[in-house]
């Protein structure tokens, strides 16, 4: 990966994150589990349509900023 980090669930694939703000977008690879909650919770402050999961390898993106968060109970 670009950056060098690892994924926080190793056992999970990950999937591409392409992210829309404020006109500008934004790459990122996430575990599924992360990715699915990071979706939820952004279309429930931004617009709909502003996160789309691409389909294909993910790598050399960089990781999601504060990934693990996602994950915690």
């Amino acid at each position: 990966m670009l950056n060098g980090a690892l994924s926080p669930r190793p056992e999970e694939s990950d999937v591409h994150l392409s992210v829309y703000l404020h006109g500008a977008r934004f790459d990122f690879a996430a575990c599924l589990t992360a990715a699915l909650i990071f979706v939820q919770e952004h279309q429930a402050r931004h617009y709909l349509g502003a996160v789309d999961v691409i389909p294909g390898d993910s790598t050399g993106l960089p990781r999601l900023p504060g990934e693990r968060l996602y994950l915690e109970p």
